[in-house]
Parts: structure tokens; C-alpha cells; sequence
């Protein structure tokens, strides 16, 4: 007989694995509502503050009144609607590419896109640490999938030859995050340029918590590398820095058009409302204003305080590439304990465990954004040393 949810949910709960969903009573922002009190959140992925900000909700507010809540249908039928076009147009423009298309999410998007580039007899390479997205995109195109170690580019190497020599005719594909999601770390874009290039590969690399972080305006990882121009297919979401929701493609027309065609997660999928398209688009659009450049260069203040402050004993890095800080704590129990401490005392920072990281490497991820208050990084820093000492 089967085994029953009930025993299974009892194996995660023993070993400190089990998740539930937390509801908050206010929108996402520094300071959130739950289960009746207030908490200091530097769980979010909104680096920039955007995500409650009058410039997306009246950029929301005015779609709404034009465009309605819901698209109605696929975006080859007639979902397709003005403020979709807009935020594919913007997004080009950002990305400097000529085309984008935009998906109902970051997941959605890696999904359809490598599913739809590569089937059997192709050839998929990822670094070991790439979001799960990209991962399953790999799985379900039915490619050979190889995997080099985290940042191992002798081993991107040597897959690439293997490939080449093996499957003379097989489309390639690289695929790695710019910032990885659970570590914090940069890709460096240049090695892996040049191995691309040398075995006529393409390129995807996912933006997703590089956009509005790094680069000017945030471009993004690539613009700041200077090698924008040599990615295939840059992808990215509007969930994250630009606080709307999707993710996004960009790349040349013929990349587009191919996907409009052969992405089954865009083909099959009732179009994104209109009015988280037209806050997106706000968004991308305030990235490129001075106002956006001041405000990720107060993000990236507050990541540097962080980097003063911290106690030196708990931190595994003295200087962050990005606005994600973990602390590595290795048992998922470890790590559930200190978040749990960490939230009595008013601060949500979360456990991140198996199978989000690996066995053992189980971690608070602390992320800042733009909105922290000096005062409320110092706090936390002051908190986390006295959980340490008593632990």
C-alpha cells in the first residue's frame, strides 16, 4: 500500500524540513503585518522597493481603468493587449536586444524556453547550482543534460568539448544564473563568453536577481561585465527588483518568433493581466531615470553597512556581489532555530533548507533592499551576534 501524505509529512517534520505558508495583513514592504504584530522583513526579493511604490500602483490603477483586470484569453488568440506590447518593447530597449517576450513567470519563462530550444540529440549544459526553473526547462526539452561544479569553468570546458565531439550537430546550450539565488555570488561572464563562442554554444543566462542590482541602471551583470552583446538569450523576471510579476526572454527577433511558436508555457497560458504588465513597464522605465540609479545606490549602501556591521564571527564572506547575504548554518534544525529566534525578536529571515540548498548546507538568507533604514540593518546585526552567543 501506498504510503499515506500523513507519514510523509511526518518524515519532513523529523527532519526539520516541513514548510507552511505564512500570510501576512499588509502589502510587501520593510515593515510587514502578521498574526497581529509587526515585523522587520529582510526576506524579499523586492531589492528596489518597488513593489508598494505610488509609481507602480498608479501605473496599475490606470491600466486597470483602460484595460480591465483579466487579458481573457492565450496571447495567440486575443490576450494580447496593448500593455504587453509596451512592456516587450521596453523591455528590448533595456536589454538593448531587439526583441523580448514576456511570460506569466520567471519559472514559466526558463520552462518554455529551454523546452522549446533543445529535444533529443541536443545538449544542455547548467552550473550545479542553477535555479530548480532551469533545471526542469533542461529536463523536460528530453536533452542530454550535463552539469559542471559551481563556477568550475575546466569542467564547462571539457563538457563543451565532450559535446561538440559527440554530437557534432546538436544544438548547445549553456545555461547559469549571473547571480545565483541562494548564494549571492556572480558568474564571471567572460570565461564563459569565450568557451561559448569557441564551441558554437548559446547562452542563457538568467538575470533574475541581477536586474535592477547590477550595472548601470541595472542592467543587469552582462552590461556590467561588457559582454551583453554575447548572450543568446537573456533572461530575466518582473518579480524581483522591478516588483510586478513574470519573467521575460530578450534576444533577436528570430529567438522571439521561434518561442511565440514552440514555448508551450507562453502558447498555453491565458495572457498576463494588463495591469501587472503596465506596472512592470513603469518599473523598467524608472530603472533607466536618475531616481532609479539614486535608488539602487542606496541599495548598495545598505549592502555595504551590512558588510561593516555584521560581526565577523558569523559571516561567511566580508564583501557581497549582491544584495543576497546568507549564513551558512549546515542542519536544517540549526537554521530553523535561529530564524525562529530571530523572529520573536521581530525579524523575519528565513531557513532556507533541502531541497532549495544542499544536504547540510542549510542557511539564513538575508536579503536587503533599497527601503531598509540604517537603523533597522544595525538592529539585526546587534540581534543576530547575541542569537550566536547563546547558541
Amino acid at each position: 500500500m501506498a504510503r499515506s501524505f500523513e507519514s510523509e509529512l511526518t518524515d519532513l517534520q523529523e527532519q526539520g524540513l516541513l514548510r507552511r505558508v505564512r500570510t501576512f495583513d499588509s502589502p510587501q514592504a520593510i515593515l510587514m503585518k502578521c498574526d497581529g504584530r509587526e515585523i522587520i522583513n529582510f526576506s524579499s526579493n523586492d531589492y528596489l522597493g518597488l513593489a508598494d511604490s505610488d509609481l507602480l500602483k498608479t501605473a496599475a490603477k490606470t491600466a486597470l481603468d483602460e484595460f480591465g483586470s483579466g487579458s481573457g484569453s492565450s496571447r495567440l488568440v486575443c490576450g494580447t493587449l496593448a500593455p504587453h506590447a509596451q512592456l516587450e518593447a521596453a523591455l528590448a530597449r533595456f536589454k538593448n536586444t531587439r526583441a523580448a517576450l514576456s511570460f506569466s513567470s520567471g519559472y514559466a519563462a526558463a520552462v518554455g524556453t529551454l523546452s522549446a530550444l533543445c529535444h533529443e540529440g541536443d545538449v544542455i549544459i547548467l552550473d550545479k547550482l542553477c535555479h530548480a526553473s532551469l533545471i526542469d526547462g533542461a529536463r523536460l526539452s528530453g536533452a542530454f543534460i550535463r552539469v559542471f561544479p559551481h563556477l568550475h569553468y575546466d569542467k564547462l570546458e571539457s563538457h563543451l568539448k565532450w559535446a561538440r565531439k559527440s554530437y557534432p550537430d546538436a544544438r548547445i546550450v549553456v545555461a547559469t544564473e549571473s547571480v545565483f539565488s541562494m548564494d549571492g555570488d556572480c558568474s564571471p561572464l567572460v570565461p564563459i563568453v569565450e568557451l561559448k563562442n569557441r564551441f558554437d554554444a548559446l547562452l542563457l543566462l538568467d538575470e533574475a536577481h541581477a536586474i535592477g542590482v547590477l550595472g548601470k541602471n541595472g542592467r543587469g551583470l552582462a552590461f556590467d561585465q561588457g559582454v551583453e552583446k554575447d548572450v543568446d538569450i537573456h533572461m530575466g523576471t518582473l518579480s524581483k527588483a522591478l516588483g510586478a510579476a513574470g519573467g521575460y526572454i530578450c534576444g533577436s527577433q528570430a529567438l522571439v518568433d521561434f518561442l511565440i511558436n514552440r514555448a508551450r508555457s507562453f502558447i498555453y497560458s491565458t495572457a498576463p493581466s494588463p495591469v501587472v504588465a503596465a506596472a512592470a513597464k513603469a518599473a523598467v522605465e524608472f530603472l533607466q531615470t536618475s531616481e532609479g540609479e539614486q535608488r539602487r545606490q542606496l541599495l548598495w549602501q545598505n549592502i555595504q553597512l551590512m558588510e561593516r556591521e555584521l560581526p565577523r564571527s558569523i559571516q561567511d564572506r566580508t564583501k557581497y556581489s549582491s544584495a543576497i547575504l546568507p549564513l551558512i548554518l549546515g542542519s536544517s534544525q540549526r537554521a530553523l532555530a535561529i530564524a525562529d529566534a530571530l523572529l520573536d525578536e521581530g525579524f523575519l529571515v528565513p531557513a532556507i533548507r533541502y531541497p532549495t540548498v544542499a544536504r547540510d548546507s542549510a542557511r539564513l538568507r538575508i536579503t536587503l533592499t533599497a527601503t531598509h533604514s540604517r537603523d533597522q540593518i544595525s538592529a539585526l546585526c546587534k540581534t543576530l551576534n547575541a542569537i550566536y552567543a547563546k547558541l
